[in-house]
């Protein structure tokens, strides 16, 4: 959403449609949703005594079978009533909100989705539609009950006297820990509720997470974050349940503490009995930062990501209906939760890419989290310390309100940023760390401090070639090399993710151990650690090690407790992290993501190496960062060693605008795939000779994908850009309803694409 709030968007994307909300859905016809990629709901029979309405979710027959789905509104008047089937049954769940129903259509309408797709998000688990099995507990009917001797009708052993002593007193007890309590049998209890001295009883499912508390004494803040926290309260209002959609931008300088900020109108929205949404980019970060909520609200919230075991998916999508769960923290398919009464949104690293979907519906979580705030009339914070240009564009045109945190928290300082020229200090053959670099981590081990290199390349080597006719090992399904996995020994493609071993013979010249590695991976460079650091502790971290949170918590313990020297780390490791004796970082090589042409190279790479940066010298010991760099003079890197952020971020807005690009003007991605390459020119070529003719619009290919083959299949690349005032949802729509695509090709559209693969 690269042109404004959702105010600004939802203009010509809902003219005309009725949306349903008020409509009796009873008795009658009723339009159902499947959360399948259809483009309208089915129309189905409503007996009255079901009370429908839109929002409910219910279970109707579908073909042979029967599929949950959601009444979306009241159904047409096309089929004869003999044709409809009727409603099998509404599941006892609380009705979908308004909000999120309209959160659905406006995703829909936007990305170019079927609704029923956009649904599917919404809709996750089946499992949680009906209300969960009570949970059988025990109860003593009589507290007064009188004396065994007093009471020949029941008769009394030392057991059943434990067990009633048990109860006597506190609450009821699941039979278990009854048992285990009074050291007992089941029999023992079975036989006492046989003769009325205890009865069964059913309890409520209890919450998955214990409720946050507002009040919970944390960490003291500092004058700043005192004066952040101002602002941003009477931005948001004195009530947050007045009712008032805003946006704030909190940018702070990394270890200035804007979690502790925004934490504050969590506690605030909390006091006002609602409910909050705080999204994270990628769940590995979620730690320290779980570590940090407990700090200040004494327990954890709930989480809602891909590692969650279906129990937990179960309790914490039902209990974020019925209200119970008040805080989730999540990964961008929670912003997709059926709130029942959402007060607050948060958005932290607002600017990371992985916030952008790239397959299915392709959608923008910080954007689309926006147009959620929107639509419920709340408040939404975005946080950042590198913020999106597409943010502060909209600071610029006074959308956003703009916070800002200059300064770190407590004594620390921000580190000194060196840019090491590889061409005069370039490391030794066949090694990767120069010797600044290997001096500054050196003498860290000496004061006991901790060390991070930072190379975003996972794997041993990018690239495995013959060295006697150069032949290189590349996936059979992707235009991508395989990369080598020396750990695990294999070679993997990091995009379909194929594995194979390496061949004992080259296949072209059949040369046998020919293969060598070309360039260094994470892998390659624990190597060198090892030679040069040999009495050093390391760790490797990146998505091939940090399986899930409970291996990033791990990972943090083992940091913090100072069980490791030097921390080798991709991406993964980049953000988020807070260690008070890492003081070196050194960036392997700085000018990785400059190379490629994307659109946003340079404030991607800029984001990413202040990011790493800053998790040098966040307490009371400095910091230094090394970017070892063939070009020291390029302005990515000149600005973070002044420390001129505004500077270059003025250049790259400068240079957007004058080239009619986000977030200056649109983009959209037509991407075509096929088994068949030839099919996929042929249908690419249609679509490019059909291209809108619009003064305003220029479409660009078609062109094959850099990624020209992918997973199998053969991909054609075409690009839409066009100025900011225009509807390119209609534009592209009429264009692709002019062309007939057979069923085996894809045409996939990318709204406001992020990546250009």
């Amino acid at each position: 959403m690269n042109d404004g709030t959702a105010e600004d968007l939802a203009g010509g994307l809902f003219d005309g449609r009725d949306d349903g909300r008020d409509d009796d859905c009873d008795g009658h016809r009723v339009a159902v949703l499947l959360p399948l990629p259809l483009a309208t709901p089915y129309d189905y029979l409503a007996a009255p005594e079901l009370g429908l309405a839109r929002g409910d979710i219910v279970r109707v027959p579908f073909g042979h079978r029967e599929a949950d789905g959601v009444v979306w509104g009241p159904g047409s008047d096309e089929l004869p009533t003999a044709k409809l089937k009727p409603v099998a049954r509404r599941h006892d769940v609380p009705r979908m909100s308004e909000e999120l129903t309209g959160l659905i259509d406006w995703v829909a309408s936007y990305t170019l989705a079927p609704p029923g797709s956009v649904l599917r998000m919404a809709i996750s688990v089946p499992a949680a539609f009906d209300p969960p099995a009570p949970t059988i507990a025990y109860a003593r009917l009589n507290q007064d009950i009188e004396p065994p001797e007093l009471r020949p009708q029941i008769r009394m052993t030392p057991a059943r006297e434990r067990v009633l002593r048990v109860l006597a007193d506190g609450p009821a007890m699941t039979g278990p820990d009854l048992a285990r309590e009074a050291a007992v049998g089941s029999g023992v209890i079975k036989g006492l509720v046989q003769t009325g001295a205890i009865a069964r009883v059913e309890l409520p499912a209890a919450p998955p997470v214990s409720p946050p508390e507002p009040d919970h004494p944390g960490p003291a803040l500092n004058t700043e974050q005192q004066t952040a926290v101002a602002a941003l309260l009477s931005d948001l209002g004195a009530d947050l349940g007045a009712g008032a959609f805003s946006v704030s931008l909190l940018d702070g300088v990394t270890g200035s503490g804007k979690t502790e900020v925004y934490f504050e109108a969590v506690a605030e929205a909390l006091r006002a009995g609602r409910q909050v949404l705080v999204l994270l980019p990628e769940i590995a970060l979620s730690a320290q930062w779980l570590d940090r909520f407990r700090a200040r609200f004494g327990t954890v919230p709930a989480e809602w990501h891909s590692d969650l075991t279906q129990k937990r998916r179960r309790e914490t999508w039902r209990a974020v209906a019925e209200g119970t769960v008040k805080v989730v923290v999540g990964a961008r398919s929670s912003l997709f939760l059926p709130f029942r009464d959402l007060g607050l949104i948060i958005v932290d690293e607002e600017h990371e890419q992985a916030f952008k979907q790239e397959d299915g519906v392709r959608y923008q979580a910080r954007d689309m989290a926006v147009v959620r705030a929107s639509l419920a009339k709340v408040p939404i914070v975005l946080a950042s310390a590198t913020p999106s240009l597409e943010s502060l564009a909209n600071v610029e045109r006074g959308r956003y309100r703009h916070l800002r945190l200059r300064d770190r928290h407590g004594a620390a300082e921000m580190p000194d940023i060196i840019a090491v020229d590889l061409k005069r200090d370039s490391p030794e053959r066949g090694q990767w760390l120069s010797p600044p670099l290997v001096t500054a981590i050196a003498g860290a081990l000496d004061r006991g401090e901790q060390s991070l290199l930072f190379l975003n390349r996972r794997g041993y080597a990018p690239l495995t070639l013959c060295q006697r006719c150069g032949f290189r090992m590349q996936c059979p399904n992707c235009t991508a090399w395989l990369v080598e996995h020396r750990l695990v020994g294999r070679l993997q493609c990091h995009h379909c993710g194929l594995a194979s071993r390496l061949p004992k013979a080259c296949p072209d010249c059949g040369t046998e151990d020919s293969f060598v590695a070309s360039g260094p991976g994470i892998e390659r460079l624990a190597e060198e650690v090892m030679i040069r650091f040999p009495a050093a502790r390391f760790q490797l971290v990146s998505s091939d090690t940090l399986h899930g949170p409970a291996a990033a918590a791990e990972f943090v313990r083992s940091v913090r407790e100072r069980e490791v020297d030097i921390v080798l780390g991709t991406q993964i490791v980049a953000k988020g992290y807070d260690f008070p004796h890492l003081t070196v970082v050194g960036v392997v090589d700085a000018d990785l993501g400059l190379a490629g042409g994307d659109l946003r190279a340079a404030e991607r790479t800029y984001q990413l190496l202040e990011q790493v940066s800053g998790r040098a010298g966040r307490h009371e010991h400095p910091g230094t960062v090394l970017l070892q760099t063939h070009h020291p003079d390029a302005p990515v890197l000149q600005a973070l060693v002044v420390g001129d952020r505004d500077s270059f971020l003025a250049e790259e807005m400068r240079a957007r605008r004058e080239a009619g690009m986000p977030p200056f003007g649109r983009l959209v991605a037509i991407i075509v795939s096929a088994p068949d390459a030839d099919l996929a020119d042929q249908i690419a070529i249609s679509l490019g000779r059909s291209a809108p003719h619009y003064s305003d619009v220029l479409v660009l290919g078609p062109a094959p994908a850099p990624l020209a083959l992918l997973r199998g299949r053969h991909r054609r690349r075409l690009l839409l850009k066009t100025g900011r005032e225009v509807n390119v949802q209609k534009v592209v729509r009429d264009w692709l309803a002019g062309i007939k695509i057979p069923s085996s090709v894809r045409v996939a559209v990318d709204i406001d694409p992020y990546g250009f693969l």
